[in-house]
């Protein structure tokens, strides 16, 4: 049932934003956006980019002011950060949403097992942070990283940023998929569910807050977030600029009751050297000149800043067609 949610959802999008064009212009050009899980704010980051570039045309072309190219756009569910920078570096997807550490390491050919090295790989801009969060089941006794021995957790779904993520967080603590009693790959739409069926015990996610998927598991079964402080992570985060400490604040969810202090990312939006300069041109133009309506898409958006939009976890080069816009707008 949720992969039939996925595929409507994901069909819906490519309908709901490709009407617009079809009958008001000389010409359309198609594009895709890969998201993640259906629940996930990837998702709402690339539907709400299909959003904003419908937008934007609808009314340069009411205002007989638009060029006689228009784009339609699709943002269907996806695997995730790696998958969705190795269907750019197949041409498969024009853009996509990634964290920023496998912006990274994908650029920098650092990970080569995790992702494959694309120096063309390119920056758009950045949108939210993104946490990395264990949730634990209630009754797990779940408190730490520790305690996670000998539990049943989900580490996600290969291709996925959690995954890569989760991966990074056991290479640094000195072990393997061993360590836990056993270990699942669900999805990010699936996760929640199982560990209110108590099928895991806890399952990591990187994700901006709030996210309805972890509400699920919070104010749905009573599942809570852990701190995660070792000292390997601390290492992670001054030996890594792609990290950085994050806050959960309380009362986030309905079992925060005290403020979760963990690691995180950036959710960065990326492309190709070989997208055109036009068209990634028009899709910053249609964010970032209807930002308000933007951020109003998911709580997670609300408070962007276009200064820090085109930098902060940007560590491939931006586009030229992004680098255009901001130009022209006085932002660098």
């Amino acid at each position: 049932m949720k992969k039939l949610f996925a595929s409507f959802a994901s069909a819906l999008a490519i309908f709901a934003f490709s009407l617009p064009f079809s009958t008001s212009v000389k010409s359309a050009e198609f594009f895709t956006i890969g998201t993640g899980g259906a629940t996930g704010v990837y998702f709402q980051v690339g539907n709400a980019i299909c959003k904003m570039v419908a937008k934007l045309q609808s009314a340069e072309h009411g205002r007989k002011k638009g060029t006689d190219k228009a784009y339609r756009c699709a943002a269907p569910s996806s695997g995730g950060s790696t998958y969705n920078i190795g269907q750019i570096q197949q041409g498969e997807f024009q853009f996509g949403v990634a964290q920023s550490d496998w912006q990274y390491h994908a650029y920098n050919g650092s990970k080569p097992d995790k992702v494959k090295p694309f120096k063309d790989l390119r920056a758009v801009f950045s949108a939210h942070p993104e946490p990395f969060q264990i949730i634990a089941r209630k009754g797990s006794k779940i408190k730490d990283w520790k305690s996670l021995k000998g539990k049943k957790v989900n580490i996600g779904n290969p291709g996925s940023g959690q995954r890569g993520t989760f991966e990074v967080l056991m290479e640094s603590h000195g072990v393997n998929k061993s360590y836990f009693g056993s270990s699942s790959e669900l999805t990010s739409s699936e996760q929640s569910g199982a560990l209110c069926d108590k099928k895991i015990d806890a399952y990591g996610y990187t994700v901006g807050v709030p996210n309805a998927g972890v509400a699920q598991a919070t104010d749905g079964c009573g599942a809570y977030i852990i701190n995660l402080t070792t000292p390997q992570v601390k290492k992670l985060v001054a030996d890594n600029p792609f990290y950085a400490f994050a806050t959960i604040p309380k009362g986030t969810y309905k079992t925060s009751k005290k403020d979760v202090t963990t690691f995180g990312v950036m959710a960065s939006v990326v492309t190709s050297a070989s997208v055109s300069e036009e068209m990634v041109y028009n899709v910053v133009k249609a964010v970032f000149e209807n930002l308000d309506d933007f951020k109003k898409q998911h709580p997670a958006f609300a408070n962007l800043d276009p200064k820090k939009m085109i930098k902060d976890g940007l560590s491939a080069p931006l586009h030229p067609g992004a680098v255009k816009y901001y130009k022209e707008k006085g932002l660098m």
